[in-house]
């Protein structure tokens, strides 16, 4: 099922999600299917459970988006289309990288972002199985920018004081609605 996409401004974005157990195993099936249906529907690269009202600690990634960057690193991967449940980063390693980012729950938004280039994480797949991933450069900043929307963290609380002041008026205006998008979303202020 295709859901609305959870625009800026609804307070589920600024929540940690709850981890999911073993007993609610039988239901993410349904749960990971409408992660990938909404997100594909709104031609994404990665969407996280909050993003669809949902505060579960579960994202989705396509890394396919970006074969053909220049540091992207296919053999770091397990899949290509990864589920990530209860992910834990253990360590964020390297130099800073910067880069544009944006983010289907602030559209018509994109900003360059300092994050760390490497990453350490662990998390269960699709199969509620363990898994370890090292991983670098743009694979390690998209799990970090879904990692964050499970603590509750937007790519935008990661700009500076005056950047996020320039960006206030157009914030305000994906929180009440007043935008073009050509995928469903639900605003809490509207």
């Amino acid at each position: 099922m295709i859901f609305p996409v959870v625009a800026y401004g609804d307070p589920i974005l600024k929540l940690k999600a709850h981890e999911i157990t073993s007993n609610e195993f039988n239901d993410l099936g349904s749960l990971i299917d409408d992660l990938w249906e909404t997100m594909y529907n709104a031609n994404g690269v990665g969407i996280a459970a909050p993003q669809i009202g949902i505060s579960k600690t579960i994202f989705v990634v396509d890394f396919s988006f970006f074969k053909d960057e220049e540091n992207f690193n296919e053999h770091e991967l397990i899949n290509m289309q990864q589920v990530f449940i209860n992910p834990e980063i253990i360590k964020e390693t390297g130099d800073d990288f910067v880069y544009p980012e944006g983010c289907l729950s602030i559209p018509n938004i994109t900003e360059n972002v300092v994050r760390k280039e490497k990453l350490k994480i662990k998390f269960l797949d699709k199969n509620f199985e363990s898994q370890k991933m090292k991983c670098s450069g743009i694979i390690a900043r998209v799990i970090q920018h879904e990692y964050d929307h499970l603590q509750g963290v937007l790519f935008t609380d990661k700009l500076s004081y005056k950047k996020r002041k320039l960006l206030k008026q157009e914030l305000n205006l994906i929180s009440i609605g007043d935008i073009e998008v050509k995928y469903k979303m639900r605003f809490s202020k509207k």
